[in-house]
């Protein structure tokens, strides 16, 4: 295949920047999946701390291979910035678990 056939075979492919995009306002503008909610983060969290891999995420999430490997690719060139976004939002939800326990819990401890 000569150069020009490669590339008139691969005009289709979505380059990185069209995959993720961040949107002020869409997930706090965390990057995201282009035309989804679902950001980066979500995607190394599924793949870092629950060992998913690229094909299940696609499958569980109807997203392409190239959407996930995209994300994937975006969190690995950004790790610390977006490790620093999950533990933001971890504390975040656990200070709001402390603020409003729950009612069912509060009731099976009084009993």
């Amino acid at each position: 295949m000569n150069y020009g056939t490669y590339r008139q075979a691969n005009m289709a492919i979505n380059s990185l920047d069209e995959l993720i995009e961040i949107t002020p306002g869409v997930r706090s503008g965390q990057p995201r999946i282009a035309g989804r909610r679902i950001t980066v983060a979500d995607i190394a969290i599924w793949h870092e701390y629950h060992g998913w891999g690229a094909d299940r995420i696609a499958t569980e999430f109807e997203l392409s291979l190239a959407q996930v490997h995209a994300a994937l690719a975006y969190y690995f060139a950004h790790r610390d910035d977006i490790q620093d976004s999950i533990k933001q939002e971890q504390s975040l939800a656990e200070a709001i678990r402390k603020a409003n326990p729950s009612l069912v819990i509060e009731r099976l401890r009084g009993q």
